[in-house]
C-alpha cells in the first residue's frame, strides 16, 4: 500500500505519530551523494530518518517508495519500513520518512545469511513486476541520480543493450572520440555472443555496492537505496564485486541456495561496465580509462 503524502516534514510526524509530537533536535547523517539526509529526534522519544531533495527531484523518492515494496513483496530479506513522504513548497524540497534503524551487532553467520535470503529474493516470482515481457519494470526509476529505462524486453541480451548500456553510452558520448565508438559499437553488436538468458528472471536490487545494505533490527542486512528491475541474477552479484568483494561465505551461501550459470567471472565485468558508465557520467573523467579498458577487452580478445 502506497505510504501517504504530505506538504512538510512536520505535517508529516503529526501525521504518523501524534498531533502533539514535534521535532527535538536534528542530527546529519553522512554518506549520500544524492540527497541530504539528517535523523530527526522526536518529542515522544523516537527518531526517523529522513531523506530531502529539490521539489524537481521528487520522482527519486517516488521510486524508492516503488523499489522498497517490491523487495519487501518478496518476503525474502529486509528493508527498512517507510513512513511517508511530500512536498514543502514552502521549503522548496521533497522528502521521504522512514524508520531510523539504530547501530546494531550482527548476527553471527551475517554474510552466510545475506548471501541466501538474496538468493531466495532472486528466485521469486516476477510476473507482478514487469508486464509485456520478461526483463524490466513496470515503470522507470533511477540508478543514482541518473534516470534508469526499464522497458520490457523478452530477452535479457536485448534488455540490457538497450535499457542499460545503450542510454548510458549516449549519456557519455561527449568523453569518446572516433576510434572509442567503433568500439563501443562492436560490442553492442558482440552482445548476443557474449551475454547468456539467465535460467529465470530475477528481481534485482539494482545497484548493490557495500553502502547499500545495512544492519536491521533483526541483526540481518537489509536492503536499501534500490535500483530494481527483473533481469539476471548475475548482475546484482557482479555488483559487490565492483568496488571490493564480499566475504566469500556470501557467496558460497548464495551459490548453494541458487548456484550461478556457467562463465560468469568473464560477463562480470561487462554488467559492471553499466555501474562504471553511470559513475562517469555522474561523477566525471576519473571513471573513463576503467570504461575504455572494459570496451576494449570485450571486443580485443574475442
Amino acid at each position: 500500500m502506497p505510504i501517504r503524502s504530505y506538504d512538510s516534514i512536520e505535517a508529516g510526524i503529526r501525521g504518523c505519530f501524534a498531533p502533539d509530537v514535534v521535532i527535538k533536535e536534528r542530527s546529519y547523517v553522512h554518506g549520500g551523494d544524492i540527497n541530504d539526509s539528517f535523523c530527526l529526534h522526536l518529542s515522544n522519544g523516537e527518531d526517523v530518518f529522513v531523506k530531502s531533495n529539490t521539489l524537481s527531484n521528487r520522482g527519486l523518492f517516488d521510486a524508492e517508495e516503488t523499489g522498497l515494496f517490491s523487495i519487501a513483496s518478496t518476503k525474502a530479506i529486509g528493508t527498512p519500513d517507510l513512513l511517508c513522504k511530500g512536498v514543502d513548497q514552502e521549503k522548496q524540497i521533497s522528502f521521504l520518512m522512514m524508520e531510523m534503524i539504530p547501530r546494531m551487532g550482527r548476527i553471527e553467520d551475517y554474510f552466510a545469511v545475506f548471501g541466501r535470503e538474496l538468493a531466495a529474493m532472486h528466485l521469486k516470482d516476477t510476473s507482478s513486476f514487469v508486464s509485456d515481457g520478461n526483463y524490466g519494470f513496470n515503470s522507470d526509476n533511477y540508478i543514482g541520480a541518473s534516470k534508469q529505462v526499464n522497458t520490457p524486453k523478452d530477452t535479457w541480451t536485448d534488455f540490457f543493450r538497450e535499457c542499460r548500456l545503450i542510454p548510458q553510452f549516449r549519456m557519455a558520448k561527449r568523453y569518446f572520440g572516433s576510434t572509442e565508438v567503433k568500439s563501443v559499437i562492436r560490442l553492442l553488436d558482440k552482445l548476443d555472443d557474449i551475454l547468456i538468458e539467465p535460467e529465470r528472471p530475477s528481481l534485482l536490487h539494482g545497484d548493490l555496492w557495500s553502502g547499500n545494505f545495512i544492519t536491521g533490527r533483526d541483526k540481518k542486512a537489509w536492503l536499501i537505496d534500490p535500483a530494481v528491475y527483473v533481469g539476471h541474477a548475475e548482475a546484482d552479484i557482479a555488483m559487490t564485486e565492483l568496488f571490493g568483494r564480499l566475504p566469500n561465505e556470501f557467496y558460497s551461501e548464495y551459490m548453494s541456495v541458487y548456484p550461478m550459470q556457467p562463465g560468469y567471472p568473464d560477463r562480470r565485468n561487462l554488467y559492471n561496465l553499466y555501474h562504471l558508465l553511470n559513475h562517469l557520467n555522474l561523477f566525471g573523467g576519473s571513471y573513463l580509462p576503467e570504461v575504455i579498458n572494459t570496451v576494449r577487452y570485450y571486443t580485443s580478445t574475442r
